[in-house]
């Protein structure tokens, strides 16, 4: 099963994610995407890695998303993604996208695509649990700078696609949980 759990920043959906890959009983792997580029971030990744059960195995992944979750997949296991905001600044930062934006050029997001459709290949396809945490950016104005464009339009996309592929999703606004989809499957019904 595939969840998507969406939400504004400190809203509460990593906290969700974590409570609900404890409650799977499962063998939980957290596959964290951000890096400590400055001292706050460090922080925040401390915050997280802090709250962690001890026995969770943490797998760090910056751009290869789907070739991550296939190696750490399995019947037994639950991943838990978090989060899919920081993958996809990831993705724009390294190949070209981020620079073309901000000088006004013609935007190449052939790197962000070609991960992007692969994790969407990948997704239905893998045994045991997939939990991704991502951030609900598009209730905002549309942002003033080229770059923040570039990423609130990806951003929405992103999430538009992983919903639809995805059997959960749930939206947490001030750390309650809304379920926006939910697909009856055969765990549901005790088969």
């Amino acid at each position: 099963m595939n969840e998507l759990i969406l939400g504004g920043a400190r809203s509460g959906k990593s906290t969700l994610a974590e409570k609900r890959a404890a409650e799977s009983g499962l063998q939980v792997t957290y596959i964290a995407t951000a890096h400590a580029g400055d001292a706050e971030m460090a922080a925040r990744i401390a915050h997280h890695r802090a709250r962690r059960p001890a026995g969770w195995k943490t797998v760090e992944c910056a751009l290869t998303l789907a070739e991550t979750l296939k190696q750490q997949a399995g019947p037994q296991q639950c991943l838990l993604v978090d989060c899919l905001t920081l993958w996809l600044s990831n993705l724009l930062f390294a190949g070209r996208a981020a620079a073309q934006a901000e000088a006004g050029e013609r935007v190449d997001c052939a790197l962000l695509a070609g991960e992007t459709d692969a994790l969407l290949a990948t997704l239905p396809t893998l045994p045991g649990r997939v939990i991704l945490v991502s951030n609900e950016v598009g209730w905002g104005v549309v942002p003033a700078n080229p770059l923040a464009r570039l990423f609130a339009d990806e951003q929405g996309r992103l999430n538009q696609r992983l919903a639809a592929v995805c059997d959960e999703v749930t939206l947490v606004a001030a750390g309650l949980p809304l379920q926006l989809k939910h697909t009856p499957t055969e765990s549901n019904f005790g088969l």
